[in-house]
């Protein structure tokens, strides 16, 4: 790993694989490129109707890369169901280099001056890489999930990669493809020119309807 830089993780995400260890407190790290890919469509996202009423009410403060560490850190805690987590130290520090460099992002919930949920990912181009989510509330990690992804249509943004196909994500609207289908995305997402940071700060209304508009 001391040879393998951030440079080196982005040109990884370039060519579709993502890095993984086995504990927190295991210094190795691999790379996966799995023969299934999850995939969020942007135009896609679905929002039921209890999580738009929660993201309306805006009972966060909603706001990006102010604590990225922090968030990586979160993500990186033990909890139920849990006991390990794929991201070991290298693997933080490899983030939060990328996010220095303006090629990662986290968005965040706070609640009273506390970090209360939030999630980071990888920008490239067109293409955003979601890593991982913690939440500490209620909805937290739901209602910066809406946020990223209203986000990321108004950046012009053609990739959400979600990794690995959860139960959990496919209430959002979230699909398994192939790996060929998921480096052919990617192709076309490369091509484009993703904004993380176009659309400014965004009330729950607004980021509902930029989510809406795209559907």
């Amino acid at each position: 790993m001391a040879q393998f830089d951030a440079r080196d993780l982005l040109a990884c995400y370039a060519r579709g694989v993502f890095p993984m260890a086995d504990a927190r407190e295991d210094e190795r790290v691999f790379l996966i490129d799995p023969e299934r890919r999850g995939v969020i469509p942007l135009d896609g996202f679905h929002v039921s109707r209890r999580l738009a009423r929660t993201v309306r009410a805006e009972p966060f403060e909603i706001r990006t890369d102010t604590a990225f560490r922090a968030v990586v850190q979160a993500c990186a805690e033990a909890g139920p169901g849990r006991l390990e987590t794929w991201i070991n130290h290298p693997i933080e520090d490899l983030y939060v280099r990328l996010q220095e460099l303006g090629f990662a992002h986290s968005v965040e919930c706070w609640e009273d001056g506390e970090l209360v949920g939030g999630l980071y990912g990888v920008s490239l181009e067109g293409a955003f890489f979601g890593e991982s989510m913690f939440s500490r509330r209620r909805d937290a990690s739901k209602v910066a999930l809406v946020h990223l992804v209203a986000r990321l249509i108004a950046g012009g943004y053609r990739l959400l990669d979600a990794q690995f196909m959860t139960a959990h994500l496919t209430q959002f609207g979230a699909v398994e493809i192939s790996r060929r289908d998921y480096h052919r995305r990617l192709n076309t997402a490369l091509s484009a020119e993703g904004e993380f940071q176009r659309a400014g700060a965004m009330g729950g209304a607004a980021a509902l309807q930029v989510i809406s508009q795209a559907s």
